[in-house]
């Protein structure tokens, strides 16, 4: 790998001669891999080395062949750097009592996953993402993880200013420069310059001041990046703490983990994950406690009125149908609707958090979408599959051979055994749902989503996969 000049010497300086050399070197190195296995879906401990600071994480021997494990397609586990693991420290060490919480820049959905596992239950996670098709990727990521309060929004952060101090927590894992990904991605390396590093630190503080009034007083805000210049770590946390208000938190450490701390000489905790003192890509967090304050209310907007809807001639709104209600634990706690043809099913703990989303961000997915109307039809939803809150024995099951379940992820048709009953059945692989086929005798029709399938026609000669090798 060849290093920007520039980079080597801002560097060098910023971590001094000693330090950089096996900076340096580490950079050359193979980045290793680590999962965290889905907890809330009972997933087994895998054999490895467990990540330090993450309670669920693990490092991986070999790297698997992801797209042909059945059982990471089921969200049964979650493919993250070690290093961004570390905001579950944060989490367990200052979030006691349910929140409401906003992971603003989100997809892929790593550090969203692994908040929804460690947040206190009855806690809600909003899950943004500037970017469309990113935010579908988010939205995939979270339904697969199958925890039923959270919701997915597309938004630029400015979008979020005028929902006066509605969350308690905020995560902003902002767009950086990206140095920490160079030994992963080469696209980043010839994309580096001292101009884009300019650009970034302006873009963070740009989407530091709209969020800002989000979050309540007394609120959490945890930053990080995934770069290791002080102009986009230190020089921001101490912007924030300065102009914004805020305190900055320190993190229970052990020595034993390699972390690094502020490396601009100033008095404030940071941590810094640099790659050859930890086993992980190149990482930067801290946290900071806004000041308090009066918590004020939001000042609703008038809804806006939808262009093109007439009254004249609608169409009669459908109704929830009854046995829906039986399709889910604890299903008094959820508040359905219908909104087109798609039933849906929220949490009522959080619907007035919901209803103000709703008329102020673009909401894509929320709760659990459990199925689509056709006719006198209730066709279930990948969604529901792959939710924790699916009641046990609603559906029959068919467990499925490795064979079968490629077919299937593929989106391909399948034969079921003679014994399964007609109708709707969720299909799993070692137990574990993957999905909906719609077992009509002489062939089931795959309910799988179409934009989720394997496009691959080929099968690699090993298939290594998390808990077993084919």
């Amino acid at each position: 790998m060849n290093l920007p000049q520039a980079f080597i010497e801002r560097t060098r300086q910023l971590l001094g001669e000693t330090q950089y050399l096996p900076f340096e070197e580490a950079l050359q190195t193979e980045v290793p891999v680590s999962i965290r296995p889905n907890v809330l879906k009972g997933a087994k401990e895998v054999e490895g080395e467990p990540v330090p600071w993450a309670s669920s994480g693990w490092y991986l021997k070999n790297r698997p062949t992801f797209t042909f494990d059945p059982l990471f397609h089921a969200g049964y586990y979650y493919v993250q750097e070690a290093s961004s693991m570390f905001v579950e420290k944060v989490l367990r060490e200052y979030v006691k009592e349910p929140v409401v919480m906003l992971d603003l820049c989100a997809a892929p959905g790593g550090k969203s996953t692994l908040c929804r596992s460690v947040l206190p239950e009855g806690s809600l996670l909003v899950a943004n993402e500037v970017m469309r098709n990113r935010s579908q990727i988010l939205a995939e990521n979270l339904i697969k993880w199958g925890h039923p309060e959270i919701v997915v929004t597309n938004n630029d952060p400015a979008d979020f200013t005028d929902l006066t101090h509605l969350f308690d927590v905020v995560l902003t894992d902002v767009p950086c420069s990206g140095e920490g990904m160079f030994r992963k991605d080469q696209v980043a390396v010839d994309e580096w310059s001292l101009e884009n590093v300019d650009v970034c630190w302006k873009r963070q503080r740009r989407i530091l001041n709209d969020i800002w009034p989000a979050l309540k007083p007394g609120g959490l805000l945890i930053y990080s990046t995934c770069t290791f210049n002080r102009e986009e770590d230190e020089d921001n946390v101490e912007w924030i703490a300065r102009e914004l208000g805020a305190e900055v938190l320190s993190v229970p450490v052990e020595e034993a983990w390699g972390i690094t701390g502020n490396l601009t000489r100033k008095d404030f905790p940071v941590y810094r994950f640099l790659p050859h003192r930890t086993k992980g890509e190149g990482f930067f967090l801290a946290v900071l406690r806004k000041h308090e304050g009066v918590v004020e209310t939001i000042q609703l907007r008038p809804e806006k009125k939808k262009k093109g809807k007439d009254t004249k001639g609608k169409a009669p709104q459908l109704v929830v149908p009854k046995e829906v209600k039986s399709w889910l634990q604890d299903a008094g706690s959820y508040e359905y609707t219908v909104k087109e043809t798609s039933v849906h099913a929220f949490p009522k703990a959080f619907v007035d958090v919901y209803a103000l989303l709703e008329r102020y961000v673009k909401v894509i997915h929320a709760g659990i979408t459990i199925g689509e109307l056709k006719g006198k039809d209730l066709i279930p939803h990948h969604s529901l599959a792959m939710s924790t809150a699916l009641e046990e024995g609603v559906f029959p099951k068919a467990e499925l051979t490795y064979e079968q379940v490629i077919a299937y992820l593929r989106k391909e048709g399948l034969i079921l055994d003679a014994f399964i009953p007609r109708g709707y059945v969720l299909v799993t692989y070692q137990q574990v749902p993957l999905g909906f086929v719609k077992n009509i005798g002489n062939r089931a029709n795959n309910l799988y989503p179409q934009e989720w399938r394997i496009r691959s026609g080929y099968l690699p000669e090993e298939i290594v996969t998390v808990w077993e090798i084919f």
